[in-house]
Order: C-alpha cells, then sequence, then structure tokens
C-alpha cells in the first residue's frame, strides 16, 4: 500500500500541506519522499510535483517512490500488489519488477501501446502514475476492477491548466476531486498548451457473466453441484495464498513477542469466516490470526431499548457494545473456529467504539471517504475505519496472551470479503429480482452490482483503511477466481429454484441438519463453508455493516442513507 500524488501545473510546483503529507504518510510509513521535474515540449511548460509513501509488503528491502529513471528522467509512482505478471507469480518487491518494464516502454516507438501491453499482463491490484520524459505524456489509471484509490481534480483557477492526482483528496483540488474510473489508462500529453486527458482501454477486460438458462426440461437440484463445491473451495485457497504469503513481520513497541501478519475483518458472518477457515488452511498453524470485530455506542439504541426496558419494567441494561449483532455473531464464529481448527492460535480483538471518540473522528473519516458524501457512506465507512485501527480487547486461544486485555494488532494486512455478495448473490435485492423474473432478472442484477463495485466501494474502503497502514486485500476479488465465479450458471451460485418460494431475512440463526435446508442466498459459499465443518457460519444470514455494527442512524431522527453529510467540497462521478 502506498500513497500517491502528482500535480501538474503551468504555474508552480507545490508542497504539500502539512494534513495533506500526513495523509499520503499515513497510507506508507516506512518511506516518503518528492521530486520536481519540468515537462518542455512543443513550446509549453509544465511542471510537476510528485510524492509517495510506502508501506513495505513485498521484497527484502523498501523501494522509496517515486522511482526516478536516472537515463530518461521518467518518473513512476505505484500503489499496488503485481501477483502475477504475463501468467507467471513474481517474486520479490514489485515495485521495482513493474517500474524497469515500464521505463523500458520509453524506448518503444509507441510508449502508449507499449505501456498497455505492461499494464494487461498484471494480475493484481494497483493505481499508478507514470510520467514518460521522452514523449512529455504523463499516464495514470487504476486496475481493471478498481481496487485502489486514485482521485482526480483540476485546478480551482482553470480546468485545463492545472491537474491533481491523488490517493486521497488533498487541498490543492478537493472541491472537484473525483473517482479515476477503471478499467481504463488516461494519458496527457504535456506537448500542448492545455490539458487534455486522453482514454486508453486496457487491452483484457474484465470478463463477462454467464448468461445461460436452464433449458425447459432441466431439473435442478436443490444445492449447487459438488464440483462446483470443491472447485470454489480450491479457487479460493489459492487466492488466499497469494494474499497471505511472505508478509514481513512488523512489531509493536509493548505488544506481543508474537505478532500477527494477518488479520480478518470479521463480523462473524459467512464470507470473513469462510475467508478465516481457509486461511488456517493455507497459512502456517505457528502463525496467529487476528479476527477484527467492531461494535459501536449508538444513543439511538440506547435510547430505545431504554423506553422498552421502562414499558416491561425490566431493570437489566444490555451492554451497549456486546448486544451489537456483529458482536454476538462474531464471538459464535470464533468460538466454532477455535473447536474445527484447535491448531493454530486466534485473536478475537473487540473493538468498542463510544459514540464520543466517533464524532472526534468523524471530520477526519468524512475527509478520506470523500468524494463520497451520504449518510450510508459514512455509517459504512466509520465502522471500516475503527476495524482497520484494530485497538480493542483481545481474546485469544493462546495461553501466552491475557484475556480481554488492551491490544493493537500488528498485522498489516486486513483480508476482506467484499465482493461474495456481488459474485453469489447476497442482497436481498437478488432474491428480489429472481422472484421478479427469475434467472435472467437475477443475471441482470448481479451483472449491475459487480460492474459498479470500483465506483461504489473500492476506492473509498481503499482510503479509509489504508489511513491507519494497513492494506486491505480481497479474496473474492481475485481475477482468476473472478473469471471462475462469473463463469459459473447462476444456479451454481445460489439456491433460488423456480417453483419453491424464496425465504424472508430469519432474524436468528437456525442451523439446519442438511446444507440443503441453508438459506438460497450465496448456498455455494454456504455449502464450502458447511463441507469445511462451519455449520453455524454456514447458516448466518446477510446484515450490512452498518447494521451489524450499528453505525447506522447514530444521530436519531429520520435519517436516510442518501442524505448528505456536512460536504467538504461539491464532487462528481467519473473522470
Amino acid at each position: 500500500m502506498c500513497g500517491i500524488f502528482c500535480h501538474v501545473s503551468k504555474h508552480r510546483h507545490v508542497e504539500l500541506s502539512v494534513e495533506d503529507a500526513d495523509r499520503l504518510s499515513r497510507r506508507g510509513p516506512d518511506a516518503s519522499r518528492s521530486h520536481e521535474t519540468t515537462a518542455t515540449a512543443g513550446g509549453n511548460v509544465w511542471l510537476l510535483t510528485f510524492s509517495s509513501s510506502v508501506l513495505a509488503l513485498r521484497g527484502s528491502q523498501t523501494q522509496a517512490q517515486p522511482v526516478v529513471d536516472e537515463a530518461t528522467g521518467s518518473v513512476f509512482c505505484w500503489n499496488g500488489e503485481a501477483w502475477s505478471f504475463d501468467g507467471s507469480r513474481l517474486t520479490g518487491n514489485d515495485t521495482e519488477i513493474i517500474s524497469k518494464r515500464l521505463f523500458h516502454c520509453v524506448a518503444a516507438r509507441c510508449v502508449e501501446e507499449a505501456l498497455i501491453q505492461v499494464l494487461s499482463k498484471i494480475a493484481g491490484p494497483y493505481a499508478f502514475v507514470f510520467y514518460d520524459a521522452k514523449s512529455s505524456q504523463l499516464f495514470f489509471g487504476r486496475d481493471g476492477l478498481g481496487r485502489r484509490s486514485l482521485l482526480i481534480s483540476h485546478g480551482s483557477s482553470s480546468n485545463d491548466d492545472e491537474l491533481t492526482i491523488s490517493s486521497v483528496a488533498v487541498s490543492t483540488g478537493i472541491k472537484n476531486a473525483r473517482e479515476v474510473e477503471a478499467p481504463f489508462v488516461y494519458g496527457i500529453e504535456l506537448n500542448k498548451p492545455r490539458l487534455t486527458i486522453n482514454i486508453l482501454p486496457l487491452i483484457i477486460q474484465p470478463p463477462s457473466i454467464n448468461r445461460t438458462l436452464p433449458g425447459p426440461d432441466a431439473v435442478l437440484e436443490d444445492t449447487p453441484t459438488a464440483g462446483a463445491t470443491q472447485d470454489l473451495i480450491r479457487h479460493l485457497e489459492d487466492s488466499l495464498l497469494y494474499r497471505v504469503e511472505h508478509i514481513p513481520t512488523y512489531t509493536v513497541l509493548g505488544q506481543s513477542a508474537h505478532p500477527s501478519r494477518v488479520a480478518v475483518l470479521f463480523s462473524g458472518g459467512l464470507d470473513c469466516t469462510l475467508l478465516a477457515r481457509l486461511t488456517h488452511d493455507v497459512l502456517p498453524h505457528d502463525q496467529p490470526v487476528d479476527l477484527l470485530n467492531v461494535a459501536f455506542e449508538n444513543p439511538r439504541v440506547i435510547t430505545a431499548r431504554a423506553a422498552e426496558q421502562s414499558k416491561s419494567g425490566s431493570t437489566v441494561a444490555a451492554d451497549a457494545y456486546e448486544s451489537c449483532p456483529d458482536r454476538m455473531t462474531g464471538r459464535s464464529s470464533f468460538s466454532e473456529l477455535t473447536k474445527v481448527c484447535p491448531q493454530r492460535e486466534w485473536r478475537f480483538v473487540a473493538i468498542n467504539v463510544p459514540y464520543k471518540e466517533f464524532l472526534e473522528h468523524k471530520t477526519t473519516i468524512v475527509y478520506l471517504m470523500h468524494p463520497h458524501n451520504t449518510e450510508m457512506d459514512l455509517s459504512i465507512t466509520a465502522a471500516l475505519y475503527f476495524a482497520a485501527r484494530g485497538q480493542g480487547e483481545i481474546t485469544s486461544t493462546s495461553q501466552l496472551s491475557e484475556e480481554d486485555s488492551p491490544y493493537t494488532t500488528t498485522a498489516r494486512v486486513l483480508l476482506s470479503g467484499l465482493g461474495a455478495d456481488e459474485l453469489f448473490g447476497g442482497y436481498a435485492r437478488h432474491a428480489a429480482a429472481f422472484t421478479r423474473g427469475g434467472y435472467e432478472a437475477l443475471i441482470e442484477e448481479l451483472e449491475l452490482d459487480f460492474t459498479r463495485i470500483g465506483k461504489r466501494n473500492l476506492g473509498r474502503d481503499d482510503r479509509v483503511i489504508a489511513h491507519w497502514g494497513r492494506e486491505k486485500r480481497y479474496p473474492f476479488l481475485d481475477e482468476v477466481f473472478v473469471r471462475f465465479s462469473l463463469g459459473l450458471p447462476a444456479w451454481e451460485k445460489c439456491g433460488f429454484r423456480p417453483g419453491k418460494a424464496v425465504p424472508k431475512h430469519f432474524e436468528t440463526t437456525i442451523v439446519p441438519e442438511r446444507p440443503e435446508d441453508l438459506h438460497p442466498e450465496k448456498m455455494l459459499l454456504r455449502c464450502a463453508t458447511w463441507q469445511l465443518g462451519m455449520k453455524g457460519a454456514a447458516a448466518e444470514k446477510k446484515r450490512a455493516i452498518q447494521f451489524g455494527a450499528r453505525t447506522a442512524k447514530m444521530h436519531g431522527g429520520r435519517t436516510k442513507g442518501t442524505d448528505l453529510v456536512t460536504a467538504i467540497g461539491d464532487s462528481a462521478d467519473g473522470i
């Protein structure tokens, strides 16, 4: 994980403000530096300022950024993880490997074509800025799914003589900052008097969804096939292997002598528990795994509960944190994990957030999630923000750890189940679509959700989580796994069947006696989790993070998810 800042202007080199420099360095606390250069071509002069910070997770040495090619003066800023290149796994420092390939492109007759060739062969999340000094061209973009944040904003004086590209919103252009859209590479020719952005599509586009429909005489089983279940487990294990292996150990003064390298954003629900369970199979058993579980003190919920207790005459007050749905689910799945996988030290980190503390951090959260600016964005990112901070009370399966003691995770890699709902039909609207129009309508809804995930979630979440110097990794959004899951027919993903009523969401978890009776949403994931011994987790309902952690409607009143929070600037979607 790294922080990227690039400013192009006809008037000035810029110096980051103290606040902007701090936000950038928080994303990459291991190294940072700046570089200034001038593009002079075609009678035009453009002043370029680059600044980057680095979170070192690859290779034996930290590669400081921006990377500058001494031969040509070209500049490269990289925020990503290149897991493989042209189908071959990359080992060592990927920044060094990719920068050398891009600097080699400078010698090509058509640098745009050579650049696209290189980027299209990368598997893994990334955002980048690359200045080709030889041709006076600036390129930038995000990977095909948009898994890393990159914002663009024009200067306030004119739309075409000043530009800022950055991982987070900065003061030089926050009012009109917007997400750089994937899956494209953008180019600017600096031999012209105005900044004109050209769009260069990547060669490899995300795969299309399988639109196959069952024939009129097809007889479908109640559950996905055993073959699909086994293929899911195999592909997810392969995805996890890339994301949990070879992570360097990081220690915090005064913390455990046995530091964790990997943590899971852990609500105790189906997706994250399946990831935790499979992580156990691919990670050496001597490495502890932290399970980060967040719960909020919600004044609205507390007031409503007090009113109910007053009516009923009850005097027993529920714990504001332990009564949160995700806390109860989290502890239940933690208990199940320790029974099924007793060989590992599991650390359940209970992260309790008082309402007062949320208010103290609210301005920072709103700034980081910008240009997203709704109450729903705030309720989701607040939970991710405090979960990623990783400060709570630990309950561990190891005798070496003190129970319920203050703890801050040392893990710099956080696993997330994001993408599972979009790929396997986990939202209520997927069930509604099937009820309305069968598999055809379900497929349309699945495709819509998946194609907008980068624009709606990924950049925003990256900005919030990386603030704590941690990197969020998405096993469900691995390129090979995505290709596998999109290629499955709809009935292999879900348990929705013609003529079979779709049950309503259940409020309590009832573990059935057989997998055929599991809830139909994300049935393939449920079958895999069941097969891996986690029957309780396989039966868990889908619950949005803002309701599970109780960050929704914290202020009371008639707040809607679409209501705007206090704005820090105007926003727009798309480049």
